[in-house]
Order: C-alpha cells, then sequence, then structure tokens
C-alpha cells in the first residue's frame, strides 16, 4: 500500500468489514448496533471514500431540517429558480433534489457521491432515486441538495435525511421559530458538532417582534450543547403572494452572499472540505471501536448459547454413562435372550460355584446355539440404542429449555420456525438409523478385542476359534456392569447375568485381560455415543453457524480503526491539492502529504459583502 493511497485503501479495508450483518442476534442493542453499521457503511460510502479520492471536487452542501422549516422555498430562493417542489402537504420532498451549475453536472450525475441513489432529471423524483437539476445562476463548485424531512412520519424519509446530511460537505440547517427547541434536530446538531462538521444553521418563519428572543435562545442552546460561535442566519416572516412562492431576495440575500463567498473562493472551500473530512476521519476512532464493543457482545451472546448447548449434551453423555453401569440393560429383553442363552436353574448356580469344572461344557453350549446367541445381541443392540436414543432427547429438550429462556436463543429460534424448533426439542429424526450404525460398529470392535486377545492363548484356542461371537457377547455385558466391577461376584445384577458373564471371561482370559478388554470396549461405545450427541448438538449450533459474524470481526474493526487514525497525517492541508480550484468535478489533489489536526465547529469561513450577479 503506497502512501499516497494508504488512507482511501485503509477506508476501503473498514468498508469491506461491514459487508455482512454484524448483529444478527438479539443480543444488547443490536437494533442501535445494525444502524450504527449501516450509518457507518453509509457515510463510508457516500462521503468519505469518493471525496478523498476527488479532493477538489465541488462542495455538496446539505439543506436539511425538520418539517415545515422551509427547506424548497430556502433552495429555490436563494438559486432563484423553481428547482424544488415546496408545499404544504407532508412530507413535501418525496425524493431530495440536487441542484448544481452546468459546469458541476457531470460529477453529480455520475454518481461520484451517494452512489446508491440512482440519478433521475425529470420535472419530478422518485422515492429512492436522487434528482437532479442544473441551475444557470448558480456559481460553479458548490451544490445546494434539497432533503427530506429528519422528523418525517416516513421512515424511510427520516432515514434518507440522515444519509444525506452525513454525505455532505456542508449541513446547512434549517430550523423555525416554532421548532427550533425540539429534541430531534439537536440530535442532528449534536451529531455535527461530535464530527466536525462544516454547519451553518438558517432560522426561519420568526415574526418580526420575535426575532430578537428567539435568535438569543438559539443562540444559547447551541452554546450549550458545544456549538457556539456556528453560523447563524435569520429569515424572517413572510407572506408570499403564491403557495409555492419564492422569498424576497432581501431574505435570503446573507445566506446567499454567504453560499457565492465560499463558491468564489477555492481556499474557503478547501476548508470547509477539510474540516468536515477531518472531522469525519477523527469520528471513526469512537465510532468503529464502539461498533466493534458491540460486536463483541453478539459474541459473547452466541459463546453462551454454545456453552449451555454443550452442558445440555454433556448431560445428556452423563446420562448415557449413567445408563450403561445402572443394570437397567441387563434387565428384560436382555435377561431373558441371556437365560435362553446361557441356560437357567442348576447350570447357572453349579457355574457361580464351579466355573473351572464346567468351563468346557459352558464352551459346547455357548458355541452350539446359534440363535439364542443372534437373539441375545439383537436384545443387547436394541437396548443400547435405545439408552442412546433417551439420552439424546433428554439433551435437546435440556437445550432447547435454555435457549428459550434467554432472548438471545428466543429469537434464534424464532428465527428458524416454530416447526423446527420443536422439532429441536427432540432427537433429530436420523437418530435411530446413525445410533444403529454406532451400536453394531462397536459390536464389531468388540469382536475385534475378543479375537486379538484370544489369538495367543494356547488353552483357549477352541474357544476362540469356535466361540468368538459367544464371548464377545459374555464381554459386552461386562460393560454394563455396575462400577465396572471384574472381580468377581461383589456386584449382582438382573439375576447374576454380569456376574455369571465375568466370571466366565475371568476363567477364559483371566482377571487382568478382562479387566482391560471391558475397559476398552466401555471407553469405545462412550466415544461413539459421544460423536452422535456432538452430530445433535449441532443442529443448535449451526443455528448459530449460520449468522454468527466471524471471531475476529471485533479485533479486525479495532485494527482498522487504527490504520485509519494512523494515515490521517495523509490529509493534505489547505492550499495543498484540497478544493483549490483547479478543477471542476475532477480528481483528487495532488499535494503532498501535511499533518491534520480536529477540532470542534466553528464558522465555516467565507461570504462577505456583495451580491454575485444571478443569486
Amino acid at each position: 500500500m503506497s502512501r499516497s493511497d494508504g488512507l482511501p485503501a485503509a477506508l476501503r479495508e473498514l468498508r469491506r468489514h461491514l459487508d455482512r450483518d454484524l448483529f444478527p442476534l438479539a443480543a444488547g442493542d443490536a437494533r442501535a448496533g445494525r444502524a450504527a453499521q449501516k450509518e457507518l457503511a453509509g457515510q463510508l460510502d457516500d462521503y468519505l471514500i469518493p471525496r478523498l479520492t476527488a479532493l477538489d471536487a465541488p462542495l455538496l452542501a446539505v439543506v436539511g431540517g425538520s418539517t415545515g422549516a422551509g427547506k424548497s422555498t430556502l433552495v429555490n430562493s436563494v438559486v432563484g429558480a423553481d428547482v424544488t417542489e415546496p408545499g404544504v402537504l407532508r412530507p413535501t420532498t418525496l425524493a431530495p433534489t440536487l441542484v448544481t451549475s452546468p459546469a458541476d453536472e457531470a460529477w453529480f450525475t455520475a454518481q461520484h457521491v451517494l452512489p446508491g441513489l440512482p440519478r433521475v432529471t425529470g420535472a419530478r423524483g422518485q422515492p429512492g432515486t436522487l434528482r437532479v437539476v442544473t441551475a444557470p445562476s448558480l456559481p460553479a463548485g458548490l451544490a445546494l441538495l434539497d432533503a427530506p424531512d429528519i422528523d418525517s412520519v416516513v421512515a424511510a424519509n427520516r432515514e434518507l435525511a440522515a444519509q444525506l446530511l452525513a454525505a455532505a460537505d456542508l449541513w446547512l440547517f434549517t430550523t423555525t421559530a416554532a421548532r427550533y427547541a425540539d429534541e430531534v434536530p439537536w440530535g442532528f446538531l449534536r451529531a455535527a458538532r461530535e464530527r466536525s462538521t462544516a454547519l451553518a444553521v438558517v432560522l426561519s418563519r420568526v415574526p418580526p417582534e420575535a426575532m430578537g428572543v428567539v435568535r438569543k435562545d438559539l443562540a444559547r442552546l447551541l452554546e450549550e450543547n458545544g456549538l457556539g460561535g456556528t453560523r447563524l442566519f435569520e429569515v424572517p416572516e413572510l407572506t408570499l403572494p403564491e403557495e409555492n412562492g419564492r422569498l424576497p431576495r432581501p431574505a435570503v440575500r446573507e445566506v446567499a452572499d454567504w453560499l457565492t463567498g465560499i463558491a468564489a473562493d477555492s481556499r474557503a472551500r478547501a476548508e470547509v472540505v477539510r474540516q468536515t473530512l477531518s472531522g469525519a476521519l477523527e469520528s471513526l476512532a469512537v465510532r468503529v471501536p464502539a461498533l466493534a464493543e458491540a460486536v463483541d457482545h453478539q459474541h459473547a451472546a452466541a459463546g453462551e448459547l454454545r456453552s449451555l448447548t454443550a452442558d445440555a449434551y454433556t448431560f445428556g453423555l452423563a446420562a448415557f454413562d449413567e445408563g450403561m453401569l445402572d443394570g437397567s440393560l441387563l434387565r428384560g429383553e436382555v435377561l431373558a435372550r441371556w437365560q435362553d442363552f446361557i441356560g437357567t436353574g442348576d447350570l447357572m448356580r453349579s457355574l457361580e460355584s464351579r466355573v473351572g469344572r464346567f468351563r468346557d461344557r459352558l464352551v459346547a453350549l455357548v458355541t452350539g446355539r446359534p440363535a439364542p446367541e443372534n437373539d441375545l445381541r439383537i436384545a443387547l443392540e436394541s437396548g443400547v440404542e435405545a439408552l442412546i436414543r433417551a439420552s439424546a432427547d433428554g439433551a435437546a429438550e435440556r437445550a432447547l429449555d435454555a435457549w428459550t429462556a434467554r432472548p438471545t436463543g428466543r429469537a434464534l429460534l424464532e428465527e428458524a420456525g416454530v416447526v423446527t424448533a420443536g422439532r429441536l426439542g427432540r432427537a433429530s429424526a436420523d437418530l435411530p438409523a446413525r445410533a444403529e450404525t454406532a451400536v453394531r460398529g462397536w459390536q464389531g470392535y468388540v469382536l475385534d478385542l475378543v479375537r486379538e486377545e484370544g489369538a495367543d492363548r494356547r488353552s483357549v484356542a477352541r474357544f476362540t476359534s469356535y466361540g468368538v461371537n459367544g464371548a464377545g457377547l459374555l464381554l459386552m455385558l461386562a460393560v454394563f456392569a455396575s462400577t465396572g466391577g471384574l472381580t468377581g461376584i461383589e456386584v449382582g445384577i438382573a439375576g447374576g447375568t454380569s456376574v455369571l458373564s465375568q466370571k466366565l471371561l475371568e476363567a477364559v482370559f483371566g482377571d487382568q485381560a478382562v479387566r482391560t478388554l471391558t475397559v476398552k470396549a466401555r471407553t469405545d461405545l462412550r466415544a461413539r455415543v459421544a460423536i452422535l450427541l456432538n452430530e445433535e448438538a449441532d443442529r443448535f449450533t449451526g443455528l448459530l453457524d449460520a449468522v454468527e459474524p466471524p471471531g475476529e470481526a471485533g479485533p479486525a474493526l479495532r485494527e482498522v480503526a487504527r490504520a485509519v487514525q494512523d494515515r490521517r497525517g495523509e490529509l493534505p492541508a489547505t492550499g495543498d491539492g484540497l478544493g483549490d480550484g483547479s478543477r471542476s468535478g475532477g480528481g483528487p489533489g495532488d499535494g503532498p502529504p501535511r499533518e491534520v489536526s480536529g477540532g470542534g465547529p466553528r464558522e465555516v469561513p467565507g461570504g462577505g459583502p456583495g451580491e454575485v450577479e444571478g443569486w
């Protein structure tokens, strides 16, 4: 990045970070954050970037103010032509009208400034457009823009008025004797103060007998709001010969002469541009970090929802752990199939006391009954799948309740749709199929463990050759013994099922080997279930992933704000290619960079006695 392109490039980088919705969540004052983001992006597009790339382009003075302040009448009267449409119906200004001299028409019709507003040149503009008209009486180097009311009953007009004022080099703010103390105008005027915008105030429609009192009170309010020294013009209340008539020339001569002085003096124009541009750049040092902080609140809210989701599904995994160890899986259908598989009565009792004597009989019995073995496997598989579904259902309900209890989560769920949100309170529809796949994968893993463990044991060669499935089932049953106790008969669950499976495995493989095998099998199953529950949790976190701004959005905004401030010194000083009159509607100035210091509002230079012909 070269020095000459540094500041505009930094602003374009800042603009790039504003391209996405940084406030998708109902966290904090998200509405204010979105408004600040939109305002900042608009000022970059409409004013800062185009002005920095064409410092000596014509000056744009926006005439703004409250409803009925006489903005359109003032513009027509100053220009000396009916270029905009005043009237008594509100809102009057449905589309803003920009009045320029013929010499500067190309600059404003080319959409260098306010690029988002399509240009029209007809007799009447449509809402959402910018009407551009020429007035030969208007001096080159200065354009007037008649903006909608800042307090319009139409929200779009209010937003457009704010956008236009943010795009101005100079504010010509109009108010009346009846409205000058209203809060809405002062909100805009304080924004001008905070951004050091070049500003003048026109007090219009003041009865002659009240002029002194109203002027004095308005000056007091300006002083109290940090706007002392602001240029103040007065336009008396007059009876016009017709509804849409212009004010007589003497009534607006002071305003017209002041604007004429600015248009005729390149240094005065440059000072206006420099003041507003420098103030707008300086304001970024506050506005962008504030925006970044608001974005951080979004991430904090998203982080809370992610944490609540993680807690819910951690609880779900804990519920599965409990279900593995509380013996519930070894009751009911599994117990019945186990009794079919291994036998009951005298055989079971004799096995508990004399496992060694009957080992070979049991091996033959286990390996010779494929049908009960298959039934037991299916029953155990179904029990594990049911436990997974129950754990996932509980976690989903817990997560949904936690999200619904927070405004951020509730709003996000509402955006997802009532049907979707209701579905989120239960396990996903495809979980049974995924659970079945996971359990079968685990069963295959257990069989591999048994096969590997018995491969080098000569004493159990017959068992491992012909009874891998049976031994695997016994190991699966041992996984669900309470606390994983693998040392004998201290735990009796479901009529001795787990005890018997443990004792048989110990007789075949030995105590330590069975202990190791059981831990491995339980750990593998738990890991597979954890994956399933994480996939279930993704249904919640996926809603955040779809909208949450990048995690680096806040830090990136702060970094680019620092870069802009570091490069503010590249803004040329007055007379160094800034509004030097070398071009009309031209490109950037060529002067060397100079250090610029900001400052509060002050009287805009220019003006003086004498009236230019045609004004």
